[in-house]
């Protein structure tokens, strides 16, 4: 048995809509969730920052004991997560991806956009996995400014912003969305309003999966039951941020 905590983080507040699949696969374990809103969004910073600012939230997890460390974030997977291999060879990292095999495992016919920031869409790491499973019928869309728009939680803005960059498709008989970046799930309702009903897909729960593979193989689950905590830190050191992160996780996990 492992008792030692997981860290998680992202750009922002994001990240919620992966820890909840990782709590509901791992319910016994501790969690540090960090929030780096004094840099978000990574979406529209270059590769060297995004590796800087990873690299001080993976020292911060160090110092934590952490067991693993989970990137809910897109943009720091597909910038940064190869770099921190490299450099931390001994610490379980875990990446988040757009789920775009998903479509190639369960909607191969299906007319498809994938939804993700531009630093993602542009990443060598996403084109190959693109590349790898295009079903021919596929939009890859760039989304500038949408993580802070819903990290802020602008609500007129987002409905604006939604309609101008999605309703050009409203003719195209979109029959899937890719939600790449992990703030996309809080407005999965809003992107269903203009595209109408369509399939979401989105990785958190086969992330949850293989971590838990991950640390049942290395014998670190932690079997202790008793009730375990969720912490939160924030670059920002702003206490809206925490009440707005615990008030979308409760209702995440409803």
């Amino acid at each position: 048995m492992d008792n030692r905590p997981i860290g998680i983080f992202d750009s922002g507040i994001g990240g919620v809509t992966i820890l909840q699949h990782l709590i509901a696969k791992l319910p016994n374990e501790e969690y540090i969730y960090y929030s780096d809103s004094k840099h978000n969004p990574y979406g529209e910073k270059t590769k060297e920052e995004v590796i800087h600012f990873v690299d001080g939230i993976i020292h911060y997890f160090i110092a934590k004991d952490c067991k693993a460390i989970v990137f809910a974030c897109n943009t720091a997977t597909a910038l940064a997560i190869d770099e921190m291999r490299k450099k931390y060879p001994n610490l379980l990292l875990i990446g988040t991806e757009p789920a775009y095999k998903m479509i190639h495992d369960y909607a191969p016919n299906s007319k498809t956009i994938v939804m993700a920031t531009p630093a993602t869409i542009e990443s060598e790491r996403f084109q190959k996995l693109y590349h790898h499973y295009d079903n021919q019928k596929s939009y890859l869309l760039a989304c500038p400014n949408l993580a802070h728009l819903i990290e802020e939680g602008e609500e007129e803005k987002l409905t604006s912003y939604l309609q101008n960059l999605l309703g050009p498709f409203q003719k195209e008989n979109i029959e899937s969305v890719v939600l790449g970046c992990t703030h996309y799930p809080l407005i999965s309702k809003k992107i269903e309003t203009v595209l109408r009903k369509v399939k979401f897909y989105d990785g958190g729960e086969g992330i949850a999966n293989h971590l838990f593979h991950l640390l049942e193989t290395n014998h670190q689950l932690n079997l202790n039951k008793a009730k375990k905590e969720v912490y939160f830190e924030d670059s920002s050191y702003n206490k809206q941020k925490k009440e707005r992160f615990f008030t979308l996780l409760t209702e995440l996990q409803k």
